[in-house]
């Protein structure tokens, strides 16, 4: 089950106007405890517990800089046109823009239990090689769904501007990386004028997630299904190959370079998971969209240097104070590490590159 903790310092939220705004939204009056998940290195997710009932809140970071990037009610309203038509998204509760309740726009949903895997299993959890492929199939046919999606009958046809959206994309990681840039780190740019420079067509819009690894996905407790997808923070109207880009960069394989494997988020490394090359071929299968191997080296190398521009973003909040979160003081290393690797794809011209 989802582990939950006492706030970090720093991060506590105020109980009493929290617990006051609640009262005046679901009526009745309840003492409330908040505790925090402490996964993620983005939007901050806590567990409300207010009578019986259990609640997730949602809020931006503290001391960001991006506040784009942390668009409450832009999440609040994805999920709310999205969970009637996709079981996987869970259903929003209330959302709150007053900020002299806790100073930012927050929102509740409902909880969604399960398991969720990360870095490392879960205390008395066992993944053999049968069930590792049958976790990866359920995830890259998940997100091929939700690439299904008939996002304009959901009321979602004006989330994003899809037209341009490859170009747009790379253009606006590049800015972002310019604009918390604290090293020097040449790599980084050379990736970023080799995307330019290479831009596929635009494949059509589809609702797309833009975060897809397997700690934003909880699973049922026997591991056979998906029951919730979590942190929509940047999920819009865009190029479905770029959201499955994304994805791949976070997959690594057991014979990657050792600094990758320091940066996992999942568990992809384990015998029985699918290989990148496979994800790749699963989910053209699943969605039934054409990909050649040099497009898949572009969204690849793509998701790579988006997650070294978040990890310089989360980075930079940690060098300039802005945040005290130790697990951010490594961050630069893993901006350089995530560019060699996208690198090293481009040269080899395959996502299979080590």
């Amino acid at each position: 089950m989802t582990e939950v903790r006492p706030p970090r310092a720093g991060e506590e939220l105020p109980v009493d106007t929290l617990g006051a705004w609640l009262d005046a939204q679901l009526g009745g009056h309840a003492p409330i405890e908040v505790l925090q998940f402490p996964g993620g290195h983005s939007n901050l997710t806590y567990l409300v517990r207010r009578g019986g009932d259990q609640l997730v809140l949602r809020r931006p970071p503290f001391g960001s800089k991006v506040k784009s990037a942390h668009d409450m009610g832009r999440e609040h309203t994805v999920l709310s046109a999205l969970a009637p038509v996709y079981d996987k998204a869970p259903r929003p509760i209330a959302l709150c823009r007053d900020e002299a309740v806790m100073g930012c726009t927050f929102y509740l949903m409902e909880r969604r239990e399960g398991v969720i895997l990360r870095k490392e299993l879960p205390p008395g959890v066992a993944v053999d090689a049968a069930t590792a492929r049958r976790l990866c199939e359920l995830l890259v046919d998940a997100l091929a769904e939700l690439h299904a999606v008939d996002f304009a009958a959901a009321g979602l046809g004006t989330l994003g501007k899809p037209e341009g959206y490859v170009r747009r994309q790379v253009e606006g990681w590049t800015e972002r990386y310019h604009g918390s840039r604290t090293d020097d780190l040449p790599v980084v740019l050379e990736v970023a004028q080799w995307l330019a420079a290479h831009l596929p067509a635009d494949t059509g819009p589809a609702l797309i997630h833009n975060d897809w690894k397997f700690d934003n996905v909880i699973f049922d407790p026997s591991l056979s299904r998906i029951v919730g997808v979590l942190d929509w923070e940047m999920s819009t109207v865009g190029d479905p190959l770029m959201d499955l880009g994304t994805s791949v960069g976070y997959w690594i394989e057991a014979t990657d370079d050792q600094v990758l494997h320091m940066l996992r988020f999942g568990l992809t490394h384990l015998p029985g998971m699918m290989s990148r090359t496979e994800v790749v071929d699963r989910y053209a299968r699943a969605s039934g969209r054409t990909i050649t191997a040099g497009d898949a080296v572009f969204y690849y190398a793509y998701g790579l240097f988006k997650t070294a521009v978040v990890a310089q973003q989360i980075y930079y909040r940690y060098a300039t104070g802005l945040t005290k979160d130790a697990r951010f003081a490594t961050f630069i290393h893993g901006v350089r590490a995530l560019c060699d690797q996208a690198q090293r794809a481009i040269s080899a011209g395959t996502v299979a590159a080590r």
